[in-house]
């Protein structure tokens, strides 16, 4: 019995897969791959409208008086950075469709998508200063950034960390 998958260790999750799914190693890919792809529908429009949100505020009329304008930059380049990131996988597919390499394609995605989930996080909390700033001055600013910040950082890192290490008790193989 195993107790906790360990995900520096896939093989064991392989095996697992194959033993009590009955799955293939390329039945597991392609339901990692899907999984994936499901996950990157969820963000990507978000980020995206986020992203052209952004590179619109220069071109108002009040962006002059927006005294954040090295926030504003780190911000649109985070979130033009996950932008990239999180749609990569759609161009991967493309130049690697029909060369059986489905295996680099998932590994290389799940690698885009661990960092574009970062980058959009820390474009989210700039987006929270800026606001922040610009509504009810510097020190809310940056109360609300460090909020954002944290909230990321316990939501989408330390839970999942926790949640990764807890142990889970497996047939025997």
């Amino acid at each position: 019995m195993i107790t906790g998958m360990d995900v520096d260790h896939p093989e064991r999750d392989q095996q697992w897969d194959h033993r009590n799914r009955g799955e293939t190693e390329l039945q597991r890919l392609d339901r990692n791959w899907n999984s994936l792809l499901q996950e990157l529908r969820v963000v990507q429009t978000g980020v995206q409208l986020l992203t052209g949100f952004l590179l619109t505020l220069p071109f108002q009329q009040r962006f002059g008086a927006l005294g954040l304008h090295g926030v504003f930059l780190a911000t649109v380049g985070c979130s033009v950075g996950a932008t990239v990131l999180l749609i990569a996988p759609v161009g991967m597919h493309r130049l690697l469709f029909r060369r059986h390499r489905l295996e680099v394609l998932v590994s290389a995605a799940h690698r885009c998508a661990y960092a574009g989930l970062v980058l959009l996080g820390l474009a989210l909390t700039g987006v929270t200063v800026i606001i922040f700033d610009a509504v009810s001055g510097a020190t809310a600013g940056l109360i609300a950034g460090a909020c954002a910040l944290a909230l990321f950082a316990v939501f989408w890192v330390l839970v999942p960390l926790l949640l990764r290490t807890r142990d889970v008790h497996l047939p025997d193989y």
